[in-house]
């Protein structure tokens, strides 16, 4: 006889399926960022190792980038793994991690553009998730413009990777 085993403890089964709040989506949005951050510094570290190694040493000055620039790269690059991850699994790493799920009002995975005109709201407006806490239906601003939600979902679903590989 064989026992199946149940992936979703028996104390998270009754949120399966809910609308997640601020500070559960909160954290995995902090995850998210730190995730991305951490990704531009390691490549900027390698490119100026790179650079070290490949030009020749007399008068080499490597330059920080002016703050512009920065800011462009980083909200491009955090707008680019968000919107991969929420139409290939519908998560991010960080909502891996704290087990959420973005959905569109069929409750499936977002669509590529859908995912990008989402990914975008968040990163222009970051204040929009503080609605969570007055919506009682735990949606922010993003999630009432577009039709989307935000649930607690530990399944594991097969094919779908919570970052693009």
């Amino acid at each position: 006889m064989t026992t199946r085993v149940q992936p979703i403890p028996q104390e998270a089964r009754a949120f399966q399926g809910r609308r997640a709040g601020l500070v559960t989506r909160a954290a995995a949005a902090c995850i998210d960022i730190a995730l991305v951050v951490l990704a531009l510094i390691l490549a900027y570290l390698v490119f100026v190792v790179v650079v070290v190694f490949l030009v020749p040493p007399r008068g080499l000055q490597v330059s920080v980038p002016p703050l512009w620039l920065e800011l462009v790269v980083v909200t491009s690059a955090i707008t680019l793994y968000l919107t991969l991850c929420w139409h290939r699994g519908g998560r991010t790493y960080g909502g891996l991690v704290m087990g959420l799920r973005v959905v569109n009002r069929r409750d499936r995975s977002l669509g590529l553009g859908m995912a990008f005109l989402r990914a975008a709201f968040t990163v222009v407006f970051p204040l929009g998730l503080a609605w969570v806490a007055v919506s009682r239906r735990n949606r922010s601003i993003q999630d009432v413009v577009l039709g989307t939600s935000v649930v607690y979902d530990w399944k594991v679903r097969p094919g779908a990777s919570p970052v693009p590989l």
